[in-house]
């Protein structure tokens, strides 16, 4: 379902026209349940502003796998989901009981699911997995490439005094897992960040945060490094954690479908809590 705009107005107007037998509480739920996408990309503010000729469409109702983890796109080749704050991406060393890999290799069985890159347990947002082995590593032939994009917002610590810039160093990870910058290149590995500011407050800014280069921990050591640490990071300096989780989102990825050729956007809205801490 989905119509062309004739004239600037709120979405939830615009899906008046396209839907008038749904109430008002039913547009909302679309938009809550992120539905609904202006331009292709999804909107999560019943007053988001449509321009003239933007096409509105509502997209299918949202997948769960198990309860935890919502399905945001899903064909033969792959599939893109919404990971939770909490949840691991796929196994480690230490824990290999639940996390978004195995959940999606139980709700698929015998198919198998091929993880394509990873986000932190504390970190929520976009994830792609793989259902091929060829898929898996186009889309790993993509990152390599950078042809990936990936958007985060993250909620730091004080005020960003640059509206924009970039943050690049050689980063090295220890024997107890912890990633810093080295000033020796032979022994780390490059990481360039690019940030803007969304929003801030006199305690705390909004980060726009694109991944240049995809290392361990980069968005964290980078923030942290520059004197701003994300929120509720204590292993990376947060003195206070008012959210009880680390204020870093995954909000969008764009990349090329390996199979269909097609560039293909997605994009969650953010935590409400976020929006709130820095508007307090």
């Amino acid at each position: 379902m989905k119509t062309i705009a004739k004239q600037q107005a709120p979405v939830i107007e615009i899906l008046k026209e396209l839907s008038p037998d749904s109430s008002n509480n039913t547009l909302r739920s679309w938009i809550e349940k992120g539905r609904v996408l202006v331009a292709g990309k999804v909107v999560n503010r019943s007053s988001h502003p449509v321009l003239p000729g933007q096409e509105v469409a509502v997209g299918p109702r949202v997948q769960f796998a198990r309860g935890d983890i919502k399905i945001l796109f899903e064909d033969e080749h792959l599939v893109v989901l919404e990971k939770p704050e909490g949840l691991l991406s796929v196994a480690t060393d230490f824990h290999d009981e639940y996390t978004a890999h195995t959940i999606l290799k139980r709700r698929r069985h015998p198919g198998r699911v091929f993880p394509v890159h990873r986000l932190d347990r504390e970190t929520s947002g976009v994830m792609i997995f793989a259902y091929t082995e060829s898929v898996r590593d186009s889309l790993k032939e993509q990152f390599e490439k950078r042809s990936i994009e990936k958007i985060y917002t993250a909620i730091v610590h004080g005020k960003v005094p640059e509206k924009k810039g970039t943050w690049e160093s050689y980063l090295k990870e220890d024997g107890n897992y912890f990633v810093s910058s080295t000033l020796a290149e032979k022994m780390g590995k490059l990481a360039i960040t690019y940030y803007d500011v969304a929003a801030q407050n006199s305690r705390y800014t909004c980060l726009k945060l694109k991944l240049q280069t995809g290392r361990k921990n980069q968005l964290r050591v980078h923030c942290s490094e520059a004197g701003f640490p994300i929120v509720g990071d204590k292993k990376y300096g947060s003195a206070s954690n008012p959210l009880k989780r680390l204020c870093l989102h995954a909000q969008s990825v764009s990349f090329t479908h390996p199979a269909l050729g097609k560039r293909m956007h997605f994009e969650v809205p953010l935590p409400e809590d976020f929006d709130r801490l820095v508007r307090a």
